[in-house]
């Protein structure tokens, strides 16, 4: 499966093969997992701005290392519920999970 990445030459070619590669649903159900991933750790992130917290500072109220806040907010980890509800309580925030 080792296929040479297609070379692309405008923006539409991206989003024709993207379109294209989305029929495919083992594709599109990483495509999508890893989409709410990244929507999660970029709500992170705002949470945290907006607050005004560094990294380091957020991750010494949740008792983690800096590093670990990083790869939470660049969408690289995969984060706990249990995290979650730690990180919505350091904010003062309800967290909601539902399914659609």
């Amino acid at each position: 499966m080792n296929k040479k990445p297609k070379k692309f030459t405008k923006a539409t070619d991206f989003d024709e093969d993207l379109k294209e590669s989305l029929k495919n649903p083992e594709f599109k159900r990483h495509f999508d997992m890893y989409g709410r991933q990244l929507e999660t750790a970029y709500a992170i992130l705002l949470l945290r701005k907006k607050a005004g917290l560094s990294q380091l500072a957020l991750a010494k109220k949740l008792n983690m290392t800096q590093s670990n806040i990083a790869r939470i907010e660049s969408g690289s980890e995969n984060v706990s519920l249990t995290t979650l509800g730690k990180i919505a309580e350091t904010f003062n925030k309800k967290l909601e999970i539902r399914f659609v």
